[in-house]
Formats: structure tokens, C-alpha cells, sequence
């Protein structure tokens, strides 16, 4: 028996994008994803879904590889160069290596062939949204840093130069022609608005938005 998903309670509930022309295959995988308590959306072709427009904030999307029109492929090259980090699950009826390999080598997340079996559909659904989850927990993260980095005032920002090159108060107050008390203030007030328990912490914190 398939055991149903379960996500915390103050997270965005994953979606998961089924794009197929095959009317029985897009029924079988909404009522699979129900099954496990997964929202889904399905698509007959890349065309539908781009009409509808769908917003998923968190989940994956389950790509045909040969669809009516716009191939499964072709639409996943346009996704990696617009920058979308959906991840990408490519199901197709014909076990075809090189096309596997290319599909990879593009970033898709995983490659499964028909008839694909339930529960490594599954498995592989639940690793993409969560690699989908911690990357969006990463940019969230550095969208806050970039924040409290951009609250730091140019001369606090002279000494944090300072301080990621590793020098001590008294060379940036000689860089700066400030007195050490008053570097001293202006490191103060780095820890605090970058909100850094220690100095290491602040030197880390600088280093990723560099």
C-alpha cells in the first residue's frame, strides 16, 4: 500500500506538473498523486500548459518525452535557459539511451520508462520536491542576507572589505584614516544588522555575496 505524503504544516504545498498527451496515462497519475495527498495539474501538451499558465511555487514537473507539437525534450532545453528550477521527470514509452543521456546531461531530475512503476515514480517525485524545497529555502536565505547587507551603511561596508580580507581593526582604521574606536563601532554594528553570532559567522555571511 502506498503510504500518503506528508509535508509541515507552515510550508507551501508542493504541485506536481503532469504534461502527457495520453488521456489514461494523465488519469492514472492524478489518481495516483491523490492517492498520497499531492496537488497535480495535468496537460495534454506543452501548448495547454503554456496557455493555462500554471504558478508552481514548490513541486515537479512529470514531462513527456514525445508529445504533439513541442517535444518534451525541446520544452525542458527552454525551461533550463530561462532559468526555471522546476525539476523535470522525463517518462517516455521507448527506452531510448541517447536521448536519456542528453535529458540528464540538460539537468532533468530523473529519466523513467513506460509503463512506469508506481512507487519509483514516487520516490523519484518526493526527491525532486524536496531538492526543489531546499533550493527555494536557499534562495530565501540569501534574499535575506542580500537584504541586511544592503542596510549596512558605506563606511560599514569599507570595513566589512576589511574584514573579509582577514585584517585586523587596526589595519582597516590605517586603510580607512579612522581611529581603531572607531572601527571598532563599525564592526559592532556589522555583527548586529547582518545579525552574526560570531566573527566567522559575519566572515561567512560576506563571503556568499561577494
Amino acid at each position: 500500500m502506498t503510504a500518503v505524503l506528508t509535508w509541515p504544516e507552515s510550508t507551501v504545498l508542493p504541485t506536481v506538473v503532469v504534461i502527457d498527451d495520453d488521456d489514461s496515462v494523465r488519469e492514472g497519475l492524478e489518481a495516483l498523486l491523490d492517492s498520497v495527498g499531492l496537488a497535480c495539474e495535468t496537460f495534454g501538451s506543452v501548448q495547454d500548459y503554456l496557455a493555462a499558465g500554471p504558478e508552481v511555487e514548490l513541486g515537479c514537473m512529470v514531462l513527456d518525452v514525445r508529445l504533439p507539437g513541442r517535444s518534451g525534450i525541446d520544452f525542458h532545453d527552454s525551461l533550463v535557459r530561462a532559468g526555471v528550477d522546476l525539476p523535470v521527470i522525463f517518462i517516455s514509452g521507448h527506452a531510448d539511451v541517447p536521448m536519456s543521456v542528453r535529458a540528464m546531461k540538460a539537468g532533468a531530475w530523473e529519466f523513467l520508462t513506460k509503463p512506469v512503476r508506481h512507487q519509483e515514480l514516487l520516490d523519484a517525485i518526493h526527491q525532486a520536491i524536496e531538492h526543489h524545497r531546499a533550493r527555494r529555502r536557499g534562495r530565501s536565505r540569501m534574499a535575506s542576507l542580500r537584504a541586511r547587507f544592503d542596510s549596512l551603511t558605506p563606511r560599514e561596508r569599507d570595513v566589512a572589505a576589511g574584514v573579509t580580507r582577514g585584517l585586523l581593526n587596526k589595519q582597516i582604521a590605517g586603510e580607512l584614516g579612522l581611529s581603531e574606536a572607531t572601527v571598532k563601532l563599525h564592526r559592532g554594528n556589522l555583527m548586529r544588522k547582518m545579525e552574526a553570532g560570531t566573527m566567522i559567522d559575519l566572515v561567512r555571511m560576506l563571503d556568499q555575496i561577494a
